[in-house]
């Protein structure tokens, strides 16, 4: 780690702490992207000064939506950014399916975290090779799960390793006011009524007054819609799941 975790957490805002993570990380610092608005806002902060030096990744499950990979291809042209995109490993994909059927991730929640392990966790875990730094685009607001979520914090599965959530502390409306105000590509199931969006099959729209992520494993309880991407080995970090 380059600076004692507490000179990271001093910096407030979003925009100079990704500067500074990108000043002290370079390449080093990669951002998880899945293309949701918080991304979008998060890769418009680091290219505001010009070409991002931090990496880009994307993982492809082999379930996304269609409208996922339209906002890919328009980020990627609109920032000149060279995604890097990671996949599942083949025969463990072939043989979860043949085994299982399609949609064993529906029956209980080990199958649901096996799959989730399968084609997240395991891409992440490739994807995040020779990282210094990551950086999601996690929010407070957006699930129980969530609760608590600081800007910056230890990765407790990496030694040394600091994961930024630069956008912690943002509700919906400031993201929203970003992205319209800047004009800024979006999925465009975000108009459908998707505040959340994943996997096809473990996705849906929802009503307005819903939680954000309830259209995330809707048959699931609020407490365990996490993919895993973000739960420490132990399953739990601090009391709370990240």
């Amino acid at each position: 780690m380059s600076k004692p975790l507490q000179e990271w957490k001093a910096i407030k805002k979003p925009e100079e702490l990704l500067r500074a993570a990108q000043r002290e990380f370079g390449s080093g610092l990669k951002l998880a992207c899945s293309f949701s608005p918080e991304d979008i806002v998060i890769i418009e902060m680091l290219c505001e000064k010009g070409p991002a030096d931090a990496t880009v990744f994307a993982i492809d499950t082999g379930r996304l939506p269609e409208e996922t990979y339209e906002v890919a291809e328009e980020v990627r042209r609109r920032y000149g950014i060279a995604i890097e995109w990671f996949y599942p490993d083949r025969d463990k994909v072939e043989t979860l399916e043949r085994t299982k059927g399609l949609f064993s991730f529906r029956e209980s929640l080990d199958n649901r975290h096996e799959c989730c392990g399968i084609r997240k966790v395991e891409p992440l875990r490739r994807a995040l090779e020779g990282a210094s730094a990551w950086i999601t685009g996690r929010r407070q607001e957006q699930s129980v799960t969530r609760f608590g979520l600081d800007p910056v914090e230890e990765d407790n599965d990496r030694a040394g390793v600091l994961k930024f959530n630069p956008l912690a502390s943002w509700t919906s409306r400031e993201v929203w006011e970003v992205v319209r105000g800047r004009n800024l590509p979006y999925n465009k199931l975000h108009d459908r009524g998707y505040p959340s969006i994943g996997c096809a099959p473990c996705t849906r729209a929802v009503a307005v007054w819903d939680d954000e992520r309830a259209g995330r494993w809707w048959w699931e309880n609020p407490e365990s819609k996490e993919c895993g991407l973000h739960v420490a080995s132990g399953g739990r970090e601090r009391g709370r799941m990240i």
